[in-house]
């Protein structure tokens, strides 16, 4: 490709960025604004903002290219990240809304009554957000690496100043503009060299797909554990999601929020079908890439690789500003919610605390993607799942949905997961190729063992239940606009 082309995709990309965000700055006035967007976000709106933060580089890129190594398999990860909403509509949403709190720490806190809850939540989501940040920080690096030929630390830290300009900036209510205009043109950046390419394999005739390797890689399928694990670890790492769960507050209201999340199903199960498409073209007409180690750079090379010329180049950079726009998006969303939360717990809960919070919130990953080098962008998120669903779900699902949840029990159950899926997650890193299927794909046991040290202190501490139990289910579960009931 050439380099001007990326470039140039690269700074549309970040002008377009910027100009929005300054508009949303416009109107981000008070703390509110840089927190929730004063509570004032319609549903249309916020699902597009939730879709531009939460489609990754895992989803733009990454998706593509495990289609690519393990074909059918890999499925389960669009499966999966769109899944996970449904679960969120049902049991989350909602009543996470009527919290009335800022940040999931704030939530944990009302529910439970206690400080320490509190801290070690705030922990739990500092912990996930840091780790979800570095993957789009290596796809930017593969991105720009792969289509301008820069070094690979220019991609990262390109990343972390826009974002870290803009959020600084604006805050949520200028993320918010931001986010959303970045799903469309995420979904359109797919979409349209997709519809190209199948134009100009239709007109060459189809002995090429009988042609192409079936197996590019030789790898063999994936095992009933492997796949279980990794649905336990989408369903219910989505629901922990902090960037994602922050979103809820910005709804007006409960019933806001359920539309939000259904807008937002289907939004994510319209974008998921172009991943799948270049992962199975690439399979059928690209299986080199895959032999060649670049199956993270399908989606950014199969326009030239299949349609070429000057046409070719133009698509490549329409896909390069799509799949900046998912790093850009994705964490500026992690770190407003850091942000939020190391503000509010460290440094006061103001506008200034929000922007300084902002600043170390991004330095930490940028550090931690230098040190590090990782092209299974799906595979690695797919293990900041896993945490999250280990420490920060059970805790949402069980202070929602059980009294008998008490702060004792919270803590013990985030300290079990943490540290048996993070201890899974580093052996896993030093083993390598070698890993143990339980230890590569540790949801499967590490949740069901949070849950259930969460469950049993709880039962073991039940004069920790707070006193103001009644009164917080109360407010989780009292719609804000009740039905007419005629009387």
């Amino acid at each position: 490709m050439n380099p001007a082309v990326g470039i140039t995709a690269f700074a549309a990309v970040t002008v377009a960025t910027a100009v929005i965000g300054f508009y949303g700055l416009r109107i981000s006035r008070t703390t509110g604004d840089f927190y929730v967007a004063s509570r004032t976000v319609p549903p249309w709106w916020n699902a597009s903002a939730i879709g531009g933060e939460y489609l990754s580089a895992a989803s733009f890129l990454g998706v593509a290219g495990l289609i690519l190594l393990s074909g059918t398999d890999a499925l389960w990860f669009p499966v999966g990240y769109t899944a996970g909403y449904l679960m969120l509509l049902l049991f989350v949403a909602a009543p996470l809304r009527r919290s009335g709190a800022y940040t999931i720490p704030d939530f944990t806190e009302a529910r439970l009554d206690s400080r320490a809850a509190r801290l070690v939540t705030s922990l739990a989501v500092v912990i996930v957000g840091w780790l979800y940040i570095v993957p789009q920080l290596h796809g930017a690096a593969l991105t720009i690496r792969t289509t301008t030929g820069l070094p690979s630390w220019v991609g990262s830290t390109a990343v972390v100043v826009v974002v870290v300009l803009t959020v600084v900036a604006g805050g949520m209510r200028s993320i918010t503009f931001v986010q959303a205009f970045q799903y469309w043109l995420k979904l359109t950046a797919l979409a349209v060299p997709l519809v190209f390419i199948l134009l100009v394999l239709n007109d060459n005739g189809a002995p090429a797909v009988a042609a192409a390797a079936a197996n590019p890689t030789g790898q063999a399928p994936a095992g009933p554990y492997q796949n279980i694990s990794l649905l336990v670890a989408l369903l219910f790492g989505t629901l922990g999601l902090p960037h994602v769960l922050v979103r809820f507050y910005t709804n007006p209201d409960g019933q806001s929020a359920r539309r939000t999340t259904l807008i937002v199903l289907g939004l994510l199960s319209v974008f998921y079908l172009f991943p799948t498409a270049y992962g199975l073209v690439g399979r059928m007409f690209a299986p080199g890439l895959a032999q060649a180690g670049q199956a993270d750079a399908l989606v950014l090379l199969l326009p030239g690789r299949l349609i070429g010329g000057p046409a070719g180049e133009l698509l490549s950079a329409f896909v390069v500003a799509g799949a900046f726009a998912a790093f850009l998006s994705t964490t500026s969303g992690l770190i407003v919610s850091l942000a939020g939360v190391i503000s509010q717990d460290l440094l006061g809960g103001s506008v200034r605390g929000f922007r300084l919070a902002a600043l170390v919130s991004a330095a930490v990953p940028l550090a931690v993607a230098f040190m590090t080098d990782t092209l299974a962008l799906a595979g690695s998120v797919g293990l900041v799942f896993a945490f999250t669903a280990s420490t920060i779900c059970p805790v949402l699902l069980l202070g929602i949905w059980w009294r008998g949840l008490t702060d004792a029990g919270a803590i013990a159950g985030m300290v079990t997961g943490g540290l048996l899926c993070g201890g899974a997650m580093v052996a896993g890193a030093a083993l390598g190729a070698g890993t143990p299927v339980w230890l590569a794909q540790p949801a499967a046991w590490t949740v069901p063992a949070a849950f259930a040290v969460m469950v049993l202190t709880s039962r073991a501490t039940k004069s920790r239940i707070p006193r103001t139990i009644t009164k917080v289910m109360t407010r989780l579960h009292t719609p804000e606009r009740p039905l007419a009931t005629g009387r």
